[in-house]
């Protein structure tokens, strides 16, 4: 490029160095052969990223190029006057005067495209048609039109004074994730953000969606940065939870948009919206846009390892040449992230020694909370043999019977833990693949505790045992008493008797 500066003679010249200088700026293009005197080839980009681009190549200027330095510049097939027409020196100047410190890639962009016609390219290139021979001059090069969608990104528009050049596009897009938390009531844990958690029916379950901006965010006039978030009926969105930051700073509401299911066709649960983010002063390249949300657990949870899954995806502006803003920015999207949010059961059956169901029953069951304990659900006594505690996490639990059946003993009450694994990477698994193990172990009374991982079930039978039957009074002994007492009474009248007769002789 010093090559250039030098070698300008001419205002012809100095216009070259504003493209050239705007190239440079914009990292576009590989190093120009400086002492070409044949023509150029330009050629479609080796990066594996970019293959399933289509690049459309505009030849704005020609002219004669030598050591670096274009000169008497004229109108290519692509500039707003015909072919061959002289660039006059006003002109040529706006290229100059944009080419200084302080101007962005799209300040440059501005002027330079005031004099391209983008209709009817002088090539294109693709994987299967890499090269075009060009004469010397500026080209503009740019993705055609509505050819670049998913989560991919339009490069910005290209130009330069050509020696032999390979497209090595400019662009980026941004990142994101969807997380959730996981909270052990007991100990009061709190993991860090992940891929699975376990909750009790009524936990309010924390999320967040996070998306890391490009590297050439600084390319865009605006941009459309919209989360859309799905989430099965098991949970339930709290819209005013809602808390929106960029670099961890909050950010004010009137910058975004959240939309609920009822403003929305395209089955989302909620959705929320950056119409433009630029108006957001503190967001720049690679900023981290955060969305902090609850839902609540339901009773309409799934149990077992199908879980209940949540899952998001970003949309964001991917052409940094639009003039469009708003609802009609062009738009690309990132893959659904999901993560999964499980919930068990715990089942006692009420049976006597012999095994049989046993009515008459009833039972509690809390959930120890630190130094407290919380109710889970309580049952009355009837005709039930058999009590369902449904939606439960992991945690320690304390099972009492609070009501015993007519001639049985009353159990103790009986502590248990509920422990579950899953993994914290949800990765390309099927959702029952996430949850790996269930047990249920007995700290105290005899209780054993039967896991079924797929059904989300912890299944224990408990035993009463008849009283006891104590020795009591009347019945065979007072016979036996009475007995006792007649024979005595029958000696001692006999022997009474024999006295007397014996006196009397």
């Amino acid at each position: 490029m010093n090559k250039v500066l030098k070698g300008l003679v001419a205002v012809a010249a100095t216009a070259a160095m504003a493209i050239a200088g705007f190239a440079g700026a914009a990292s576009a293009m590989a190093e120009e052969n400086a002492t070409a005197t044949t023509n150029p080839t330009i050629t479609f980009p080796t990066d594996t990223k970019y293959q399933d681009h289509t690049y459309e190549v505009y030849q704005i200027f020609t002219g004669d190029l030598s050591d670096g330095v274009l000169s008497n510049v004229k109108y290519g097939e692509n500039g707003v006057k015909a072919k061959g027409t002289e660039v006059a020196a006003d002109d040529l100047k706006k290229l100059t005067d944009v080419n200084v410190v302080g101007k962005t890639d799209q300040d440059r962009l501005d002027v330079i495209k005031t004099f391209a016609k983008l209709e009817n390219p002088v090539a294109t290139l693709t994987k299967t048609d890499t090269s075009y021979e060009a004469a010397p001059g500026y080209y503009l090069i740019k993705d055609k039109d509505d050819s670049v969608s998913g989560n991919d990104a339009n490069t910005l528009y290209i130009t330069k004074v050509v020696g032999d050049v390979a497209i090595s596009p400019k662009s980026d897009v941004p990142s994101f994730q969807k997380k959730v938390q996981d909270t052990n009531d007991t100990t009061g844990n709190t993991s860090g953000w992940q891929d699975s958690a376990d909750y009790d029916f009524g936990d309010k379950v924390p999320f967040q969606l996070k998306a890391t901006l490009p590297s050439n965010y600084a390319d865009y006039k605006t941009y459309y940065l919209a989360f859309h978030d799905v989430e099965e009926t098991g949970l339930s969105f709290n819209v005013d939870s809602v808390k929106v930051a960029v670099d961890g700073t909050a950010v004010d509401a009137s910058n975004y948009t959240v939309k609920t299911a009822k403003d929305l066709t395209d089955g989302c649960t909620f959705e929320v919206v950056f119409t433009n983010l630029k108006n957001v002063a503190n967001a720049k390249a690679s900023s981290e846009i955060t969305v902090d949300y609850t839902s609540t657990l339901t009773e309409k949870a799934v149990l077992g390892d199908q879980g209940n899954v949540n899952k998001a995806k970003l949309q964001f502006s991917n052409n940094p040449n639009s003039e469009q803003g708003g609802e009609s920015t062009p738009t690309g999207e990132t893959p659904w992230d999901n993560v999964i949010v499980f919930t068990y059961k715990v089942v006692v059956n009420k049976i006597n020694e012999n095994k049989k169901p046993l009515k008459g029953a009833a039972f509690k069951l809390e959930k120890k909370i630190k130094d407290a304990n919380k109710l889970v659900k309580e049952f009355t006594a009837g005709e039930d043999t058999s009590f369902t505690f449904s939606g439960l996490d992991d945690g320690d639990y304390v099972l009492t019977e609070t009501t015993t059946p007519a001639g049985y003993n009353t159990i103790k009450p009986i502590t248990f833990t509920v422990t579950a694994d899953h993994k914290v990477e949800w990765t390309t698994e099927e959702r029952t693949d996430v949850l790996t193990s269930l047990n249920g172990n007995a700290a105290s009374g005899e209780i054993t505790l039967a896991a079924d991982k797929s059904a989300g079930s912890l299944t224990a039978d408990v035993v009463n045992v008849k009283g006891s039957n104590l020795p009591s009074t009347g019945g065979m002994g007072t016979v036996m008493l009475y007995v006792a007492g007649v024979a005595v009474f029958v000696l001692a009248g006999a022997t009474l008797v024999m006295a007397l007769r014996r006196r009397n002789a």
